[in-house]
């Protein structure tokens, strides 16, 4: 009975041993920035750095996909890193797919932004969603991005997009991907 208490006070602290040296969320693995996990950035992108000399609006080829996959087992979509970069947001305020004739066409958002408000989808697609009685709409060029999220559970959070304006960013914290969405009402 005393050898068999032994091995498994053994086997206990070998154990917690593991657990512990395990990265916690938010923290890096193997040199690079964990994506998705439950992370929620404590504020969304810094505005795209100026290009100079650019055309009235860019336009990205039909067919032509950007990858988006930087590190290994990160997602080929719009991503925020656990150490709080936006990755995929660096079109500029040019890029075409997020032009609106009529920005805040519906009003704009007020049920709060970042971090503090954590929003449950309630149900809906691509093209209509809400939460808390909110409706939104994403940006037919980012429909691909967002064919993994659970419509009816996966918890959002809303930030201001500084260079697009009448959009807004929804990012999925238990996958770390985001979405340029816009406010319906």
């Amino acid at each position: 009975m005393e050898k068999l208490l032994r091995v498994l006070t053994v086997v206990l602290i070998v154990s917690i041993s593991a657990f512990a040296g395990t990265p916690q969320r938010g923290h890096e693995e193997h040199g690079a920035p964990r994506a998705g996990g439950g992370y929620v950035p404590p504020h969304g992108p810094p505005p795209a750095v100026a290009r100079p000399a650019a055309p009235a609006r860019e336009e990205h080829p039909a067919g032509q996909e950007r990858n988006f996959r930087d590190a290994e087992g990160h997602p080929n979509a719009p991503h925020v890193h656990s150490n709080g970069e936006w990755i995929g947001h660096d079109s500029g305020r040019n890029d075409a797919r997020y032009h609106l004739d009529q920005p805040w066409e519906h009003g704009r958002f007020r049920g709060g932004f970042g971090p503090e408000h954590v929003f449950h989808l309630e149900g809906g697609g691509p093209e209509r969603f809400w939460f808390n009685g909110s409706y939104f709409s994403v940006a037919p060029a980012d429909y691909g991005y967002c064919a993994d999220w659970l419509w009816n559970s996966d918890p959002i959070v809303i930030y201001e997009d500084p260079d697009h304006q009448g959009w807004y960013l929804a990012y999925n914290s238990r996958l770390g991907t985001y979405v340029h969405v816009t406010y319906i009402g």
